[in-house]
């Protein structure tokens, strides 16, 4: 039996892929004097016919990947998926903003940089959303 035949007959016997049956090419006699099933598995058996492993996918690239991403890498504009709200909830970007804008119109009032009245029209913007930050703030109360 011709050497192809023989690869083809023990691929369907042991349930693998052409590519993954190796025949030593020293023993191709033996091979080729094979008549049955039976004299096949007999050489798989002693080692002349090998099954090759699987060849399984390298986690290489992946492992460098989650190295970069754990550094903070690749998360660009180009990487993010939905609108920003996804990422960051607006609540929650909301109460950071509003808290922090609130913290330091309390501090000013209390080192006497703005009186009572320009405290609450500011805190009033504030909560209108009419205030941008904490710099937009200051840049109010210098009347830029």
């Amino acid at each position: 039996m011709k050497a192809d035949r023989a690869r083809e007959l023990v691929a369907q016997m042991y349930g693998v892929g052409k590519k993954r049956v190796w025949i030593d090419p020293g023993r191709l006699e033996d091979v080729e004097s094979a008549l049955t099933k039976d004299d096949l598995r007999k050489l798989v058996e002693s080692g002349v016919i090998r099954i090759l492993q699987k060849k399984g996918q390298s986690r290489y690239r992946a492992r460098i990947l989650r190295i970069k991403k754990k550094k903070g890498r690749r998360r660009g504009p180009g990487s993010r998926k939905g609108p920003p709200g996804a990422r960051l909830d607006p609540k929650k970007a909301w109460m950071r903003k509003i808290r922090a804008i609130r913290r330091l119109l309390k501090r000013l009032r209390e080192k006497g940089v703005i009186d009572r009245k320009t405290y609450r029209r500011l805190y009033r913007q504030a909560k209108g959303g009419f205030i941008r930050s904490k710099a937009h703030v200051i840049e109010l109360i210098e009347g830029r």
